[in-house]
């Protein structure tokens, strides 16, 4: 398969993210203020920007792990078939929980990863997504918290790839083929 030429357009700055994720984790502290320490579980690979980022604003004991699944490989749809690739190395049943998720799209990974950690008997376990792309949404999900709202694009940067390139974007840009007729 042949490369198509792109470009890709700046939809969300740095430094809007950074002012959110300070938003979001005000809220997450609440939430947990009665936590010992969370275990913040990333969904790789596209959430380790956003997770490093989250830790770091967060001023509260955490552990972090990952889950590694996959639905997309390297296409630009979701193929509606969940795989774990990787799975925690903690257990965390009785523990307090947060899901990262870089971007809920068809709502499937998230919605599956939920289900597979509520069978291990979290304390409390809520997730957080940077992106979401309601108009996609094929499963009845939302995460508890939500960064930006977007529409159907398909987007890189901030850990976000497309065939694992551009996950090094500071922002969120909107992929544009230049050669579409």
């Amino acid at each position: 398969m042949g490369e198509r030429p792109y470009v890709i357009d700046q939809m969300i700055s740095a430094k809007a993210i950074a002012a959110r994720i300070e938003e979001l984790c005000d809220d997450i502290r609440n939430e947990f203020a009665d936590t010992e320490k969370l275990v913040v579980v990333g969904l790789l690979r596209g959430s380790f920007v956003f997770i490093a980022d989250l830790v770091r604003e967060l001023d509260m004991s955490v552990e972090v792990d990952f889950i590694e699944a996959s639905s997309y490989g390297d296409a630009m749809e979701s193929s509606r078939e969940v795989r774990i690739l990787k799975d925690l190395r903690g257990a965390i049943e009785g523990r307090d929980v947060l899901v990262v998720e870089d971007i809920v799209d068809t709502g499937h990974t998230l919605h599956h990863v939920i289900n597979l950690l509520k069978s291990r008997e979290p304390a409390k376990l809520r997730s957080i997504a940077l992106l979401d792309k309601p108009t996609r949404r094929e499963v009845d999900f939302r995460a508890d918290w939500i960064g930006f709202e977007i529409p159907d694009e398909f987007v890189v940067g901030y850990g976000i790839d497309f065939a694992q390139r551009n996950r090094n974007l500071p922002y969120i840009g909107k992929v544009r083929f230049t050669n579409d007729a």
